[in-house]
């Protein structure tokens, strides 16, 4: 079944009782037992609940899995895997990561005693020795929050097969309909449902996919005993989000692609990132790995002045200034005081996030539209 097909119909059954196409919200917290531990596969919704169990299977075959279990936010899904390490472990990740994932590493359960080693995963050989005999995973985010770097997910989750290691593959940016991590070889991959998958910036949800049945079994057990779990409300937002995937991601390649290469040529832009990008260094692999080339980018203005980013970003109107991606309507952040504020300005300056950088959500939006906005803004 292609991806399109996928998209609106795997997980998916009509409703037994009713024959609606759409799996009902099941609203309950609870389900009636015919008698003590008999019941029809629901005892309480924490634990399972029906159209919950419908968007994991529909996400688990979006990325080619087996299992999918979803949790309130992306954090929360990142939580679950982190919490299947002990203190002493060792993690490996992508030096270019998304603020929050940082902190809860850092701030959180560095505290409980897992050691991080943040590395610049754009080149493999800094991640085989960063690896030591006590580390347990590799976390993956390409491409990165906000610079666009490309990682080789292939090889380095073949390299954490040699090892007997775990590869995790954060895939927000990408999307199923771009990348999947589990093809490579990954062990599990984690998206922030609340981007692309929903789409229309109406929920907050997480999940990670797999197809190894014991790392099923044990995230599963995170996510009950836990109980960070995403409503049936929420889930039937991205049941229905998803329906559209396959088109909204076409657009917002389509429209990012434009936008960056009119950025590229504009005399006061300094750098445009977007793997889309021939002058971009990830630009071939991205070509392999992925089936386009997605709607983030980021760039910098000449003079690297802080007040005229801000100007920039203050007039802009058709781009809405906010937090979050991947909905329909185009969005502009300034990770450095917004969705990166949690890293040490130190650290974000050793990877090249500079205080003047400006990253773009583009959305499905008429494209010249959007050139529009950014010529007046950035004048």
């Amino acid at each position: 079944m292609k991806f399109a097909t996928k998209a609106i119909h795997a997980g998916v059954e009509p409703d037994p009782t009713t024959g609606a196409i759409m799996t009902p919200i099941y609203q309950t917290s609870t389900y009636v037992q015919e008698s003590p531990g008999k019941h029809k596969g629901y005892e309480y919704s924490r634990t399972h609940n029906p159209t919950r169990t419908a968007l994991q299977n529909a996400l688990a075959a979006l990325e080619n899995g087996k299992f999918g279990i979803c949790y309130a936010s992306g954090l929360a899904a990142t939580d679950a895997v982190l919490k299947l390490y002990s203190p002493g472990d060792e993690i490996i990740a992508t030096n270019d990561i998304y603020g929050g994932s940082y902190r809860i590493m850092k701030r959180i359960y560095e505290k409980f005693g897992l050691v991080f080693r943040f590395v610049d995963m754009s080149n493999p050989d800094n991640v085989q020795d960063a690896i030591s005999e006590k580390t347990k995973m590799v976390w993956m985010e390409t491409p990165t929050n906000p610079l666009l770097k490309i990682i080789d997910i292939e090889q380095i989750a073949g390299l954490c097969k040699e090892k007997g290691i775990h590869s995790v593959v954060d895939n927000t940016f990408a999307s199923p309909y771009l990348q999947n991590p589990l093809d490579m070889g990954a062990d599990i991959v984690m998206h922030s449902v609340t981007k692309y998958l929903g789409g229309h910036s109406d929920t907050v949800m997480g999940a990670l996919i797999t197809n190894d049945d014991e790392l099923a079994k044990q995230l599963a057990f995170i996510q009950n005993a836990s109980g960070a779990v995403p409503g049936p409300q929420d889930c039937f937002l991205v049941l229905r989000g998803i329906k559209t995937l396959h088109i909204r991601m076409q657009r917002h390649c389509e429209n990012a692609l434009k936008v960056a290469e009119w950025l590229e040529q504009h005399p006061k832009v300094a750098r445009v990132y977007y793997p889309g990008l021939k002058s971009h260094a990830g630009y071939e692999l991205a070509s392999r790995q992925m089936r386009g080339f997605g709607g983030m980018l980021s760039f910098e203005l000449k003079g690297d002045i802080y007040a005229e980013a801000v100007q920039t970003m203050e007039r802009l109107q058709v781009f809405s200034l906010g937090e979050s991606l991947g909905g329909v309507e185009s969005l502009c952040t300034h990770p450095a005081s917004m969705t990166h504020a949690s890293i040490p300005k130190e650290e974000r300056e050793k990877v090249g996030l500079k205080d003047t950088l400006i990253r773009l959500s583009v959305g499905i939006e008429d494209v010249d539209d959007l050139i529009e906005d950014l010529k007046q803004a950035i004048g």
